[in-house]
């Protein structure tokens, strides 16, 4: 039987996709530009090369709203009917969105007719194995399956492989989301950003070894040292150096700072990387906002944030409870009732 989750808990599962959202929302209007590391501003001003308004998010929640609709039912995302109506949905979408990665266009759009899971997994492979592109499509949408795995981590890591498997073939884009997806949980749960390396060392000792060096080079350089972001590892490494090399700030007696502002600090670090920024700081705000929760959001990027198919901030909160409450609200109907005035 699982235990109920405490208010602390609740609070950083709140803050899974909303994190994740701003992180998405702030690089929005910096994607595809060179690194900002002198000092250049970084704020919530959309723009970009698609014109994003102030405060929208891009494909990489769209994506993950996607899967959270799905996961919010109290589905098993490891199941033919769930992922058969994560495929159907992002099929739909693709001809509503404003931006579709390449190597998502090009796998869902071949299997319009036939919007399955297995379809689309056996596209997805075939195309790894004629390309070897390893995009982080699948990684920076992939927090909502944390949250339906929160005591079942072997499950965790069976759906996350699962759903990636939907656009993105190869060992590594699976492999990529289960170790966030973990390090997510685990965030949740316990409140640190433990879980990642926790995860790493459960690996079989082969690829153990390959990602125990991955972490220890991102720890050691800056996210915009790390080269090629597109890539699915690299987008991984440069999230997870944001957050590492970002200090947490120590608690201030005024209360003009708390350890909590390290999501707003370390977001702004993932932004200066250039390139798939957007993506670079989805991935980190997934994880700063278990860590951190929905509390440690700026109110300024609440009023602000919104985007595909016609959600706010406060939306995704209640997607990411129900999903973490199993698909049924509490005995207090929370969070269906969630006070809009508070988000």
């Amino acid at each position: 039987m699982n235990l109920p989750l405490t208010a602390e808990q609740l609070d950083r599962a709140a803050g899974v996709l909303i994190g994740m959202a701003c992180g998405d929302a702030l690089g929005a209007g910096y994607e595809f530009g060179p690194p900002r590391i002198h000092g250049e501003e970084v704020s919530m001003v959309g723009g970009g090369a698609f014109g994003w308004e102030p405060g929208e998010w891009t494909d990489d929640t769209s994506m993950a709203i996607v899967i959270a609709e799905v996961a919010s039912t109290g589905a098993d995302l490891r199941t033919t009917v769930a992922l058969d109506a994560i495929t159907a949905r992002f099929v739909a979408w693709i001809d509503e969105a404003t931006d579709v990665g390449a190597q998502t266009s090009r796998v869902l759009s071949a299997v319009r007719a036939d919007p399955t899971a297995a379809s689309a997994a056996a596209v997805a492979e075939d195309l790894f194995r004629r390309t070897r592109k390893a995009g982080n499509g699948s990684l920076m949408s992939t927090a909502p399956v944390a949250l339906a795995y929160l005591h079942d981590p072997v499950g965790l890591v069976e759906a996350a492989h699962a759903v990636s498997a939907i656009t993105h073939g190869g060992r590594e884009a699976g492999e990529s989301c289960a170790l966030w997806c973990l390090a997510i949980r685990h965030a949740v749960l316990c409140g640190s950003f433990d879980g990642l390396r926790a995860a790493v060392s459960d690996l079989p000792r082969d690829r153990a070894a390959v990602w125990a060096g991955r972490l220890r080079r991102a720890g050691s350089v800056e996210p915009h040292e790390i080269e090629h972001n597109g890539w699915v590892v690299a987008a991984l490494l440069a999230a997870w150096s944001a957050i590492t090399r970002t200090p947490v700030p120590a608690s201030d007696p005024s209360g003009d700072c708390s350890p909590a502002r390290h999501l707003r600090l370390a977001l702004d670090r993932a932004v200066r990387c250039g390139g798939d920024t957007d993506t670079v700081a989805a991935i980190a705000g997934g994880l700063l906002g278990a860590r951190w929760g929905a509390s440690a959001v700026p109110p300024q990027w609440r009023r602000l944030l919104h985007g595909w198919p016609g959600l706010r901030g406060r939306d995704l909160i209640r997607l990411a409870l129900l999903i973490a409450l199993g698909g049924q609200p509490d005995g207090t109907a929370w969070p269906v009732v969630l006070d809009p005035d508070s988000w």
